[in-house]
């Protein structure tokens, strides 16, 4: 029998991520409280979603069990577009655990950002390569070439020396790496989403697309607030799967890191709920009493992010949800990401028909043999 491969994600995974909720979140709490006396000048992303009232309500829960952890400082990262029951559960929270969460906005904001740049399509992955396809103005069709070459390597050779500067969106379009050889299944190519290349050939996008808005919004306003501090502390969780269920950080086996503490540069970055399952925040919400805000327990919403973002597959119909409520976000969402929505139902719509088709040729195949 072949042995099943694993990845680190596993091999390495400690011994608590697969004890029973109520044993699990002792083991963490005590992790919290060894890593925030190492290391006392840490800092919280608070966003006022799920995973962060289960973040929260452990680091609180482990300094009053043990007076003598230091206090965390907790940042709000505030994009320009969130809901109100978002804002109003952040300050309720801060009241009934007694601390400050602070809020940070970006200097350019969600609206400055896609107007500039562009709005995301499906992922940041899939933006980020269809961003450089756009500005670099490379043809489709060199994948067709790339895919017909006898000699694959060479032929990515070619393109690299036809097209210099732009490797990344070679790979992209072709489906393959540096050196050559075909990659079609990683999530680094275009058609990681299936048909993406031949939509895109039949109906081109007429609007920017770009995932620089998390960049402005988040990402650099988080760099310059955490800059000053050791410990960075994040709410991530592997159950979420992409890229935040990836090992980060260096040498896991000689520099001492761990899935959920590693370091990074001149930091520490700490993530206690990296093997907290869904059932396990399930545990959690109902044997402390957890309440979540208004976007969850009124609206009806699984997940808050970034609202209105179209990356999420579900962004339509979450501001549905919404709009009862917040009817305001919701049209600023469709002014922001309208165009990127629409392109994304068609693009849907594109892969029904495509199986649909294959499906009637397979059946034809079938019948005539």
């Amino acid at each position: 029998m072949k042995d099943e491969y694993k990845s680190r994600v596993y091999t390495e995974r400690p011994s608590y991520a697969d004890l029973d909720a109520p044993d699990k979140f002792q083991a963490i709490i005590g992790i919290i409280a060894t890593r925030l006396k190492q290391h006392p000048n840490a800092i919280c992303s608070y966003s006022g979603g799920s995973d962060s009232d289960i973040l929260i309500d452990l680091i609180e829960r482990t300094r009053k069990w043990f007076p003598s952890v230091p206090p965390v400082r907790y940042i709000f990262f505030n994009t320009g577009l969130e809901m109100k029951a978002t804002r109003d559960h952040v300050k309720e929270t801060a009241r009934k655990y007694g601390v400050e969460i602070e809020e940070a906005r970006p200097k350019v904001n969600i609206v400055e950002a896609t107007r500039k740049y562009g709005i995301p399509f499906v992922s940041k992955i899939m933006s980020e390569g269809l961003s450089g396809w756009q500005s670099k103005n490379i043809p489709l069709s060199i994948a067709e070439e790339y895919e017909s070459a006898e000699d694959k390597r060479a032929k990515r050779a070619e393109l690299k020396a036809r097209y210099p500067g732009c490797e990344a969106i070679i790979n992209f379009l072709c489906c393959c790496n540096s050196a050559g050889e075909p990659r079609p299944n990683i999530q680094l190519v275009i058609n990681s989403s299936k048909y993406m290349r031949d939509f895109i050939a039949e109906y081109p996008p007429d609007f920017q697309i770009s995932a620089k808005c998390c960049d402005y919004c988040k990402k650099q306003l988080a760099h310059q607030v955490q800059k000053d501090y050791d410990l960075i502390i994040t709410g991530e969780r592997r159950a979420e799967g992409g890229m935040r269920s990836v090992p980060r950080g260096v040498d896991f086996e000689n520099d001492g890191n761990t899935m959920c503490f590693y370091t990074q540069g001149d930091k520490f970055r700490f993530r206690p709920l990296f093997y907290i399952t869904d059932k396990d925040k399930a545990w959690y919400k109902d044997h402390y009493r957890i309440r979540y805000s208004d976007a969850y327990e009124v609206y009806g919403l699984k997940r808050t992010g970034c609202c209105g973002c179209p990356i999420s597959y579900k962004a339509i119909s979450d501001l549905e949800k919404i709009r009862p409520y917040e009817p305001n976000v919701v049209r600023a969402a469709w002014n922001i990401f309208g165009k990127s929505y629409e392109y994304r139902q068609k693009y849907v719509e594109y892969k029904e028909r495509r199986k649909a088709e294959e499906r009637e040729m397979s059946d034809l195949q079938l019948h005539l043999e």
